[in-house]
């Protein structure tokens, strides 16, 4: 009992607080859920960690685009979240063996090319500092790879300043934050896109395209619509994915970029998955690489969780993340705090001095 009622806890603040306000289908779902002792003892057949909300409605969500539950489809499709809430309930009673299979198979994927308004001007900063005229690209928790298409990508700030290609299909906006510019330099051909992930997503694969898709909300159309033009984007010249645990894999990674560009190694709130002490191997790869030739590091972590880089004195948890810029040239290692973000990229304050 302590343990259902802890659990229909956790999906009322999920309905309540997180999903309130960006999606109204999913807050009834939730909701519904938390209130059906049922729902709960289905749930409970998933291992702990497969519990959490955002698990069980992308199982569920997978489902109905799978053609398997269809008056769950149905019920997405009309935002109709009363529909949505019994056949959310129904789908789970009758298929709790499906929904935890794909529970337990599958990550849950935030796939954001959202990060590439942060990414862009801060690769190009990069490349500025060592004069390099080419990068490689090694994105760690890359997921689908989208990051990676960081060059291929439209960005439009709110100061009327815009970065990449203005007739890409995938146009993103950013809000700056603060009088200082973005730097709009471009930044240098990209000869190598490697990106790792311990569960990597395969855009031409049809179950992993679909996994994505259930990851989003149903009721968030504009999103659903950008994931399809990212995809589209992606299998036109899909990124090598790596399989397998970063500090592990980094080695590799840095092989497949030829001896005359610049290794830029890129996490987006990945490093927040990490414990501490993988974080600080991590930081020890670079270093190793940087052995042989310079290698730079890019991240938009929260304050504190990537190690090296200044906090500027923001406290832990704070609602931002800093993005930091790290060169590693042989013994040498200079790393910056060059911004904040919010949102996970949406909005940008830049810091450095270009």
């Amino acid at each position: 009992m302590i343990a259902a009622a802890k659990l229909a806890q956790v999906y009322r603040h999920f309905g309540e607080v997180d999903a309130a306000e960006r999606s109204p289908l999913y807050e009834r779902v939730a909701v519904a859920l938390s209130e059906s002792g049922e729902a709960l003892r289905a749930i409970e057949a998933a291992p702990a960690r497969k519990r959490h909300p955002t698990v069980i409605l992308a199982a569920l969500h997978d489902l109905a685009l799978a053609g398997r539950a269809p008056a769950l489809a149905a019920a997405y499709a009309a935002a109709d979240g009363d529909a949505a809430a019994g056949a959310a309930i129904d789908t789970l009673l009758r298929m709790t063996d499906s929904v935890v299979a794909i529970a337990v198979r599958r990550q849950t994927k935030t796939n954001e090319t959202g990060h590439c308004a942060v990414l862009y001007p801060a690769i190009a900063e990069a490349a500025r500092r060592v004069g390099a005229n080419a990068v490689g690209l090694i994105d760690v928790g890359c997921s689908a790879g989208l990051n990676l298409n960081v060059d291929r990508v439209g960005i439009t700030y709110s100061n009327g300043q815009s970065l990449g290609d203005p007739s890409s299909p995938v146009q993103l906006s950013c809000s700056i934050v603060g009088d200082r510019p973005i730097p709009t330099r471009a930044m240098p051909e990209l000869v190598a896109r490697v990106g790792v992930d311990l569960d990597p997503v395969d855009v031409t694969d049809a179950d992993d395209a679909r996994w994505l898709r259930a990851c989003l909300w149903p009721d968030q159309p504009e999103r659903v619509a950008r994931l399809e033009a990212e995809m589209a984007l992606t299998a036109t010249a899909p990124a090598l994915l790596l399989q397998g645990d970063a500090v592990e894999v980094l080695p590799g990674a840095f092989a497949r970029v030829p001896a005359d560009a610049l290794p830029v190694v890129t996490t987006t709130w990945a490093l927040s998955h990490f414990p501490l002490a993988s974080r600080l191997r991590f930081l020890q790869r670079l270093d190793e690489a940087a052995a042989g030739r310079t290698v730079a590091w890019v991240s938009a972590e929260g304050v504190g969780v990537a190690p090296a880089i200044p906090t500027l004195g923001d406290r832990r948890a704070s609602g931002h993340s800093i993005i930091g810029l790290a060169v590693f040239d042989r013994s040498a290692r200079r790393a910056d705090a060059i911004g904040r973000c919010w949102s996970h990229g949406r909005w940008l304050a830049w810091l450095a001095d270009s």
